[in-house]
């Protein structure tokens, strides 16, 4: 006669092989599925695709297609900054390192991007500098490289998306200027409006701004601005400008001297890491991403070098990928990026145990149909369950998130579309289609 004891030990073990079972089975039957979904489908079949399918919960990957093939990632990029920075900066950021001599206050740039910087709103290095009654001066030549990352379109200099990099930026790095009334618009920061002049060529057209290549020199359209008008145009960085527009901001002098940052320079505390983190994720902000690595550098060194962070980190924290990475800027910009698929699922598993907090993970991240750059891709709800990162150039469309299902199991994923030349909005609807058929159907 079979013992109690032994009777629930042989329950225990079946229940278990059972589950077992049925969870092996489950992940081929949805590798299966999601298999034939990529065969069956004519439009991806004309580009060059590659997709893998992780489950978070057995951690296990359960299906790819050239997942270990390489990418350009796009601002798929700033996946590796937000990890780079969840591993190196502190939970507050670093705003400035500064000493004070005799009746001088020196300062040098972190890279700190949250300095006023327009969605952030950090005051932190304004009012430590602006409550100052020292004499100010910053001293620049800490940042080691050039005013764009490697491989960065030259013909883009004039737009939003690609402001310069510097050590101490402010304001975006960027000139903002906006609707007063159909004659007149308010020129942020203030500096700068004497360098806009009016182009009596462009008499048709909307109200538009333009900077030259190489000088601060703005012009306008002559036509009436209308009420919605809001533009940003980066401006042409140097340590000259940098001073001119932070004595303009203070309502003070500052000074520029040339001195090294000494080991016992202080550190002013600014932002809060993971605000910063969460406004360069939902907008993919490129100007916080490539700002973040200096911000890293500074943690290891005097110099702040895109450079040396990026091979800090590969070096230091990136050696559980199962491919060798080609990580050049912080933002994606660049085309030189080359990540695997499957690179970008394991790195998406390291953040989601880094954090520790599902809720706070993906509060930072756009969602679909709610927020950030996913906002409009997926139908709107109050309830997402696609939460990642796009990344698009021409001819470059890519997702990797995680998505959860209807049974309520998490996958990660990373869909990467290249070197296509139909509309982005024809890739974007077949990459949303079969995300969401893995959420609705496992």
């Amino acid at each position: 006669m079979i013992s109690t004891r032994l009777l629930n030990i042989v329950v225990a073990t079946s229940t278990l092989l059972t589950s077992l079972l049925f969870g092996c089975s489950a992940d081929k039957i949805i590798a299966r599925k999601v298999s034939k979904e990529f065969k069956n489908n004519d439009v991806i079949k004309q580009y060059q695709v590659g997709f893998a399918l992780y489950n978070l919960g057995e951690k296990k990957m359960i299906f790819e297609k050239d997942a270990d093939k390489y990418f350009t990632p796009a601002s798929n990029t700033k996946l590796y900054t937000f990890f780079a920075s969840l591993k190196m900066i502190p939970d507050v950021m670093p705003a400035l390192r500064y000493i004070e001599k005799n009746d001088s206050l020196i300062f040098w740039g972190t890279g700190d991007p949250s300095f006023l910087q327009f969605n952030v709103k950090d005051k932190s290095a304004y009012n430590f500098l602006q409550s100052s009654t020292k004499k100010l001066f910053f001293a620049p030549g800490r940042y080691s490289g050039t005013f764009f990352g490697d491989g960065w379109a030259w013909d883009d200099y004039d737009f939003y998306y690609q402001p310069e990099i510097t050590e101490l930026p402010i304001m975006d790095n960027m000139v903002t200027s906006s609707y007063v009334n159909p004659n007149k618009i308010n020129i942020v920061p203030k500096v700068f409006a004497h360098c806009f002049a009016v182009d009596s060529t462009k008499t048709t057209g909307d109200f538009r701004v333009t900077r030259d290549f190489l000088t601060n020199d703005f012009h306008y359209s002559a036509v009436a601005v209308k009420p919605n008008y809001n533009q940003q145009n980066p401006y042409k960085t140097s340590p000259q400008t940098t001073v001119e527009v932070l004595s303009d901001t203070l309502h003070k002098t500052v000074g520029i001297v040339k001195m090294k940052m000494p080991a016992n320079a202080k550190t002013l505390a600014g932002a809060k890491r993971d605000s910063v983190l969460k406004h360069m994720m939902l907008p993919s902000d490129n100007f916080i991403a490539e700002h973040l690595l200096l911000v890293i550098s500074n943690q290891i060194g005097d110099t702040l070098s895109t450079t040396k962070a990026i091979q800090h980190v590969t070096k230091n924290h990136l050696s559980f990928l199962p491919d060798k990475v080609k990580w050049i800027d912080g933002s994606g910009l660049s085309r030189q990026n080359l990540f695997t698929p499957r690179d970008n699922v394991y790195l998406l598993d390291s953040i989601y145990h880094l954090v520790n907090n599902p809720e706070k993970l993906f509060d930072m991240m756009p969602a679909g149909g709610k927020s950030g750059t996913l906002k409009n891709a997926y139908p709107k709800t109050d309830k997402p369950f696609v939460f990642g990162k796009t990344g698009s150039l021409g001819g470059v469309h890519n997702q990797s998130g995680y998505v959860i299902t209807k049974k309520g199991k998490t996958y990660i994923y990373s869909f990467m579309n290249n070197n296509f030349i139909k509309p982005t909005a024809e890739v974007r609807a077949e990459m949303v289609r079969i995300v969401t058929y893995i959420h609705d159907n496992f």
